[in-house]
């Protein structure tokens, strides 16, 4: 066996069972925080692999530190806190969690929708600090959201999950992808538009994609001024894909009418302005967190170390093209 492995978080214990009955040695940072670089460089060093966390910048110099290491098990779907066209270059198998969560984030991309909608956080706000008086016609309105246009920026597995769950709305779907989506245009009767189309037309805007050069500040201040001033966005896959500080000024403005987010620019940073606004509710990055989500995620990710650790092919490796220069 002779394995020696580092957790760079806690993950949920049937994943450090299944790495500690596989490996000697299986050390995990015993403190529940990101780990700081210092730390990082430190602790990967003399490891046969390391599961790391998105929160985890993975870069050439952390790479260097962990000569010797077989790889990186990333406990995320995405992977952009790694480089991994350089961990390709030096050797390092890079995996990740994918599927795995596309349910939980879904799940929780339509609970972000009827919170803002219905303006649920306002409203518990108010009854909290006893300043209900009695039923109103003019207290707190909101959106509706039966009937309406849901927009679906990117139609992978999550977004696709994400439109699906529109049936019992009776909602008109438009998705703007890279490539068609034939399953959602024949089950949803969902339509392909442009980007410009998608963001005129809805009346709630869902973003689902990656985050590349491309999609980096995808949504800036000119995509918040082509949206109804009435509609909704929606952000649960990664921070920079949307402007935080036109994103501020846009629901400070009144130029669109709310948004709900699990994702930031400079997480865990919040861009001035943000956390006073009350046309927005925010969550802590939590699109995976349930307790059966988190702990197959922590189940695979393991399994990907094992796997690699061992010499072996990992089952969700992102470049398999490393397997070749060996």
């Amino acid at each position: 066996m002779g394995y020696n492995v580092y957790v760079t978080q806690r993950i949920p214990e049937p994943g450090l069972e299944l790495l500690r009955r596989e490996c000697e040695i299986v050390e995990v940072n015993p403190d529940d925080r990101c780990l700081t670089h210092e730390e990082l460089l430190d602790r990967v060093r003399e490891r046969d692999g390391v599961l790391c966390m998105l929160t985890n910048t993975i870069n050439e110099e952390v790479m260097r530190a962990a000569e010797g290491a077989r790889g990186f098990a990333n406990y995320a779907v995405g992977y952009n806190n790694i480089d991994v066209a350089k961990a390709t270059e030096l050797g390092f198998v890079i995996t990740n969690t994918p599927g795995v969560l596309t349910d939980a984030t879904a799940d929780l991309t339509w609970a972000l929708l009827f919170v803002v909608a219905r303006r649920i956080v306002e409203s518990d706000r108010f009854m909290r600090a006893g300043k209900f008086e009695g039923w109103a016609p003019m207290l707190f309105l909101g959106a509706d959201i039966t009937g309406r246009t849901l927009g679906i920026v990117g139609a992978g597995r999550i977004g696709s999950a994400v439109a699906h769950r529109s049936r019992g709305f009776n909602m008109k779907v438009l998705y703007c992808d890279t490539s068609a989506n034939p399953s959602l245009e024949k089950d949803l009767g969902a339509r392909r538009v442009t980007l410009d189309e998608l963001l005129a037309e809805s009346d709630f805007v869902s973003v689902h994609v990656a985050l590349t050069e491309q999609t980096r500040h995808m949504f800036g201040a000119e995509q918040f001024r082509r949206m109804k001033r009435t509609a909704i966005f929606i952000n649960t896959s990664r921070g920079p894909v949307h402007d935080e500080a036109a994103l501020v000024e846009a629901l400070h403005s009144g130029q669109i009418a709310g948004a709900g987010l699990d994702v930031y620019e400079n997480e865990p940073k919040l861009k001035a302005g943000l956390v006073e606004l009350d046309n927005v509710v925010l969550c802590p990055h939590i699109g995976s967190a349930t307790i059966a989500t988190r702990t197959r995620m922590a189940l695979m990710a393991a399994e990907n170390l094992i796997a690699m650790v061992k010499g072996e092919w990992a089952p969700n490796c992102v470049n398999p093209e490393v397997y070749r220069k060996v």
